[in-house]
């Protein structure tokens, strides 16, 4: 893979604990952060705490209540053993082995993985797009302006390619901009506007990300394309929610009914 900094995201450097002599900022932010998200999941566990590196009795309490949970000794200490439970869900959609029969059934399979795990985003500091999800498909960039549906799609497509061996890069360069890789495709006329794609939605494939047109050059929002039925795609995207929004804070498996929006295709063929 191309994309690696989610390794970043299953460590610490020490075990971390209240008034420990070894703590550090970055990792209780780390720990509170995956407390957080794992309390999204399960509203009565009790592990929702603030993130502010600051290992305090919140934060002991709400180690307790994940170690609780997970039918493990409670003591509110975090070593890299429980750090590694408390992160299973990352390494889980980008670790699993994927299985397909060709690249686009290894793209729709890798999206597939990564929902049912369930990617969020935080918001820390008050900035959103934040935490260790959004760090992970963006190279380690996080915060309000750092939109993260393109850096979801290109982890996708990159960790799906990787299993045949094959480079994302020949496809498309590394950007987290729906507009650079929009010209790309137009450069490279593998692009269906989404005119086009409304006549013939045959040209439209698994596997394919969609582009949202707010005009001719201007794209704001992407995803996976999973299935095409009707006048209707099944995606799954990033940076988004149940409205549908390009700036939401979920991986979603949506609708989009394609011959109502605008929506290009932009076609991964020539990697397949």
């Amino acid at each position: 893979m191309q994309k690696k900094s989610y390794q970043k995201e299953l460590s610490i450097s020490n075990t971390q604990k209240r008034f420990g002599t070894t703590n550090v900022k970055k990792d209780v932010e780390k720990i509170q952060s995956w407390l957080t998200l794992f309390a999204m999941q399960n509203s009565n566990a009790g592990t929702a705490t603030g993130i502010d590196g600051d290992f305090g009795p919140a934060t002991e309490q709400a180690v307790i209540n994940f170690q609780k949970a997970k039918g493990l000794p409670q003591n509110g200490i975090v070593d890299q053993n429980l750090f590694h439970v408390l992160t299973l869900p990352l390494q889980k959609a980008f670790e699993n082995t994927i299985l397909g029969n060709n690249l686009r059934e290894l793209v729709v399979n890798t999206a597939k993985n990564h929902a049912e795990n369930n990617p969020y985003e935080l918001v820390i500091k008050n900035q959103s797009n934040t935490g260790p999800w959004v760090r992970a498909y963006m190279d380690g960039h996080e915060g309000s302006s750092w939109f993260w549906c393109m850096g979801f799609v290109q982890t996708i497509i990159d960790q799906a390619a990787s299993i045949q061996g094959k480079n994302f890069k020949t496809l498309m360069p590394l950007s987290y901009s729906c507009d650079t890789i929009g010209t790309t495709g137009l450069q490279k006329k593998i692009l269906t506007r989404y005119q086009t794609a409304r006549n013939n939605p045959a040209l439209i494939k698994p596997g394919d990300l969609f582009l949202l047109q707010k005009s001719t050059y201007d794209w704001y929002h992407t995803g996976i394309v999973i299935k095409v039925q009707g006048d209707v795609i099944e995606t799954i995207e990033g940076n988004t929610n149940a409205g549908g929004s390009s700036n939401g804070n979920a991986v979603l498996n949506r609708i989009r009914n394609f011959k109502q929006s605008k929506i290009d295709f932009f076609s991964i063929e020539s990697l397949v």
